[in-house]
């Protein structure tokens, strides 16, 4: 054996020997404030209480009547409605839209953002949050805030309709022309 076997050897007797000092034969050695050194015994169920019985499908008899599922549709789902604007919001988004009107996309931006944290399940603020971002020429962010909108709008026809068009306006900007038509289809069918 070599000098560094041997001295790789006796590094690794070393370190299991002091591995095993870690605990004592009592096990851990936490004790918890208030000088407690064992914890209580877990209870103990009554010997009277039984286990509910659990019937498989494959213990079922044929004669049961099968599950009805319910139809599953292609159209996306929807809450009834989103978040309504508290006044926090509702002052950030006026903000926001001075600032849109000022030309200060980064600044909408900023302040939609901090609205968002405030309602995050409002649809508005992700449709404002997408129009600032389309003022700041960021197209793909604001294809997405619209899509989150869209979910968050609800039975909102009103709320619906000027996401999809929004969606459609974006999708337009970036080249997609089948996806702009498409989403202004949806628009139309609300």
């Amino acid at each position: 054996m070599s000098r560094q076997s041997v001295f790789h050897v006796g590094m690794l007797a070393a370190l299991l020997s002091l591995a095993g000092c870690a605990s004592g034969p009592g096990g851990s050695i936490y004790v918890p404030a208030g000088g407690a050194s064992r914890a209580p015994e877990p209870p103990q169920a009554a010997e009277e209480e039984k286990e509910p019985q659990v019937w498989r499908k494959s213990e079922q008899t044929e004669s049961q009547e099968p599950e009805q599922r319910p139809e599953r549709s292609n159209k996306p789902s929807y809450r009834d409605a989103g978040d309504d604007l508290s006044p926090a919001a509702l002052s950030l988004v006026r903000e926001a839209d001075n600032l849109l009107s000022t030309g200060d996309a980064q600044g909408a931006i900023v302040r939609l953002e901090r609205a968002q944290r405030i309602a995050p399940r409002s649809a508005e603020i992700y449709f404002k949050l997408s129009e600032a971002y389309v003022a700041g020429n960021k197209l793909g962010p604001a294809e997405q805030f619209t899509l989150k909108g869209l979910s968050l709008a609800g039975s909102d026809t009103r709320l619906q309709r000027a996401g999809w068009l929004l969606l459609a306006d974006i999708r337009r900007a970036r080249g997609n022309v089948a996806g702009a038509s498409q989403a202004e289809e949806r628009a139309s069918a609300l």
